[in-house]
């Protein structure tokens, strides 16, 4: 829990000093306002909560990541008259819930354009789900329920585990239960892989699409990732809808939009392991699944660490080395 904390402080501290340098940067170009929300508030508390070396730490990194994107989007820094207004947010956890999952983003009302940032500080995690009895991933992945069938396999498991979790006054460990791995885990990955498969052969180009759609983001954003002595920007270019230029203003690059898949090739196990599962799409797609309990003590829930092991060469990156120039 507290590393989770920890982990939390400084993702929302990072979020605050990208807005930070956002401002800073462009308002010297362009009319810039800031929306305050509660998101806003509660990443600049952690901000503050930091001593001014490590303020000044985050506010380099997001300095490198955001003089990079004001060279890739014209639109921040161009705008049509003093009515052109470009806004500045920090969206609510809650959008991520709805496959939104930038953390910032910027606006600009008059031209019906926005881009969004996903702020990573040191991981590189695309989402962490979570499965239980009450949970139909089905409907809310994919926008088609799980099947009855799903639901009777893993709903003894979970009510056993939230029947141990209330008659010890909630103090039972995971650990006490021996080998839970191959008791709890494998039989709960194995249903969820026969449900996902199960729905992708309803509607297959559909569920491949809306799968990495829900897992990487239902909206076109830019990935940067804070890390030891470098900044790496990623473009998620699914929808063409980055990299836009302003009337004959062109980007310095180009980030080429990027092909959804639209076939699920396989679902195994990671080699040597019965915690995760590998899903291989086409269009160069690869994501792992890792089960696991997100607390020490028993809960009647558990959670997906879901990563992408691959992506098209398409997929635009660039790491920036604080250190010197680009890598």
């Amino acid at each position: 829990m507290k590393k989770e904390s920890i982990q939390t402080k400084n993702g929302k501290a990072f979020e605050y000093a990208i807005l930070k340098e956002f401002k800073e940067k462009l308002e010297r170009a362009t009319t810039v306002e800031v929306l305050e929300n509660n998101a806003l508030f509660t990443a600049q508390k952690h901000f503050n909560s930091f001593e001014k070396i490590e303020q000044g730490e985050f506010l380099l990194y997001a300095s490198f990541a955001v003089n990079f994107l004001i060279d890739i989007e014209p639109r921040l820094s161009y705008s049509f008259d003093e009515n052109d207004i470009l806004q500045l947010e920090i969206l609510i956890d809650d959008k991520g819930q709805d496959g939104d999952v930038r953390d910032v983003v910027a606006i600009r009302l008059l031209q019906k354009w926005e881009i969004g940032i996903s702020a990573k500080n040191n991981h590189k995690a695309i989402k962490h789900s979570r499965l239980s009895s009450k949970i139909d991933f089905g409907e809310k992945w994919l926008g088609i329920k799980s099947s009855t069938q799903y639901f009777d396999e893993i709903r003894p498991i979970f009510d056993s585990l939230e029947k141990m979790r209330t008659e010890n006054n909630k103090t039972k460990t995971w650990n006490s239960l021996g080998n839970y791995h191959l008791a709890i885990y494998t039989p709960i990955l194995e249903a969820f892989k026969t449900e996902l498969l199960r729905i992708y052969n309803t509607n297959p180009s559909q569920v491949a699409s809306t799968l990495v759609e829900y897992l990487i983001g239902t909206k076109d954003f830019y990935k940067v990732i804070k890390s030891k002595k470098n900044i790496e920007i990623q473009a998620y270019n699914l929808h063409g809808t980055l990299n836009l230029p302003f009337k004959d203003i062109h980007p310095k690059f180009n980030t080429p939009k990027v092909n959804l898949p639209t076939e699920i090739i396989n679902i195994s196990y990671k080699e040597d392991t019965l915690t995760t599962l590998i899903v291989e799409l086409n269009n160069d797609w690869t994501l792992s699944f890792r089960i696991h309990n997100a607390s020490s003590r028993i809960e009647p829930s558990l959670k997906f660490d879901i990563n992408l092991l691959k992506a098209p060469n398409s997929l635009f990156t660039n790491k920036l080395s604080i250190g010197g120039g680009e890598e």
